[in-house]
């Protein structure tokens, strides 16, 4: 959580102490690092509640727990940059995906990402990691 707070969120101390003291925290990363190296990353998502950690940082957890294969839709991150600029490009997950569901939304945007990646010859890291530097700015580029 300190890797994703930067330098201006001084939210991040509070949230933290919050995820720490959560009851839920061991069966919680245990459940997710399960799911996700089962290649279910809707059921991870689904499964990943916990107090103070949100869809930015807990697909930080996803991404870093997959050992899966390449070749493989391996878990992406899905912050609010990397969202900025799907949406500044014109992609919606709810439309890609048919429903407001978000567990859905996330494996719909991990699976449209790595054919991106693919028909653009990058990995899907990579993208994801340019996304995140363009921060909704798409037309600056």
């Amino acid at each position: 959580m300190v890797w994703g707070s930067g330098t201006t969120n001084g939210r991040g101390p509070r949230y933290t102490e919050a995820a720490l003291s959560d009851p839920r925290l061991p069966r919680v990363l245990r459940t997710t690092r399960h799911a996700v190296r089962s290649g279910d990353l809707s059921g991870a998502y689904r499964q990943f509640v916990l107090s103070g950690v949100g869809r930015s940082f807990f697909t930080k957890w996803f991404a870093a727990v997959d050992d899966r294969e390449a070749a493989c839709e391996r878990a992406l991150i899905l912050d609010d940059r990397v969202f900025r600029s799907l949406n500044a490009l014109g992609w919606s997950s709810w439309k890609a995906a048919g429903t407001r569901h978000w567990p859905t939304r996330y494996t719909t945007y991990v699976s449209a990402m790595h054919v991106w990646a693919s028909e653009l010859g990058v990995t899907p890291d990579w993208l994801e990691w340019l996304l995140f530097h363009l921060n909704g700015h798409v037309d600056e580029t």
